[in-house]
C-alpha cells in the first residue's frame, strides 16, 4: 500500500506516462524524411525502407556500445551512416538531426497531465528521469521540474538504481521518501522498487501485471494519482 505520509518528493517519467510517444516519433520522423527528401533524396529514399532503417539503426548500435543510453546520438550516428551509404554528404547529419530532435519535442500531452503537473509540483519537487531525449523545457512544461535526469545525460538508465539515486540527490531527499510515477512496469515499478521507492504504475491501457513485486499503487490515470492525495489530504 502506498504510505502518502513519507513522500517528500516525486520523481516522474515522460514519454507514454505524460504524453504518448510513438504519434509523436512518427511525426517527427516524417518531417525528417521531408528534409531528407529536398537535401538528401537518396538517402530518403534509403530510409523509406524499414528494414534498411532497421538495420542502420543496428549497426550503429553494435557498433557504437558506448552510445547505448544516448538516442541522440544513435539516431544522429544513423542518419550519417545512411548519407555516407547514400553518397551523400554526411556533414548533413547534424542539420538533420536537428529537424527531427525538433519536431520530436512537439508532444501532444495527454489531458490530465498538466493539471497533475500543477497539482503535484505545488505540493513535492518534481524529478523527471527519463530513458529518453525529451527535454522539458524545449517542450514548455520545465517550470514544474525541479531537476531532469535523462539516460544519454547520466549515462545509465531504468531500471539501474543510479539513475533514481541520482534523482533523489538532486532533490536531497532519500529514496524511501520519493515517489516514482512511471508507465513502464519493468523500468519504472520495478526500477524504483529496487532503488527503495515506493512506485504507482500509470497503466492507462489496461495491461495486466505480470511480475511478482508489486507496484504500491496502480492508477490507470494521472487524476487518479492526484485523487489520492487530495483524499488523503482530507482525511487529514
Amino acid at each position: 500500500m502506498l504510505d502518502l505520509t513519507i513522500i517528500k518528493a516525486i520523481t516522474l517519467d515522460l514519454d507514454d506516462t505524460l504524453w504518448p510517444i510513438w504519434p509523436t516519433i512518427e511525426k517527427a520522423e516524417a518531417a525528417l524524411e521531408k528534409w531528407l527528401g529536398n537535401h538528401a533524396p537518396m538517402t530518403a529514399a534509403l530510409f523509406a525502407n524499414p528494414t534498411a532503417r532497421h538495420d542502420i539503426r543496428e549497426q550503429v548500435v553494435r557498433s557504437r556500445p558506448d552510445l547505448k543510453y544516448n538516442l541522440s546520438a544513435i539516431r544522429r550516428e544513423a542518419i550519417r551512416l545512411a548519407l555516407y551509404r547514400s553518397k551523400e554528404n554526411p556533414l548533413l547529419a547534424e542539420e538533420a538531426f536537428e529537424v527531427f530532435f525538433e519536431a520530436r519535442h512537439h508532444v501532444t500531452l495527454y489531458e490530465d497531465a498538466l493539471l497533475a503537473l500543477e497539482f503535484l509540483s505545488s505540493r513535492y519537487p518534481i524529478v523527471a528521469v527519463s530513458n529518453g531525449n525529451a527535454d522539458v523545457n524545449r517542450i514548455g512544461i520545465g517550470e514544474y521540474f525541479r531537476a531532469s535526469i535523462s539516460a544519454q545525460a547520466f549515462g545509465v538508465g531504468k531500471p539501474d538504481p543510479r539513475i533514481f539515486h541520482a534523482a533523489a540527490g538532486a532533490v536531497d531527499v532519500q529514496a524511501h521518501n520519493i515517489l516514482h510515477v512511471g508507465d513502464d512496469a519493468a523500468l519504472d515499478v520495478l526500477g524504483a522498487l529496487n532503488a527503495g521507492m515506493q512506485a504507482a504504475w500509470v497503466n492507462r491501457s489496461d495491461h495486466l501485471w505480470t511480475h511478482a513485486d508489486l507496484p504500491h499503487e496502480t492508477v490507470t490515470s494521472l487524476t487518479e494519482l492526484c485523487d489520492l492525495f487530495r483524499t488523503d489530504s482530507a482525511a487529514v
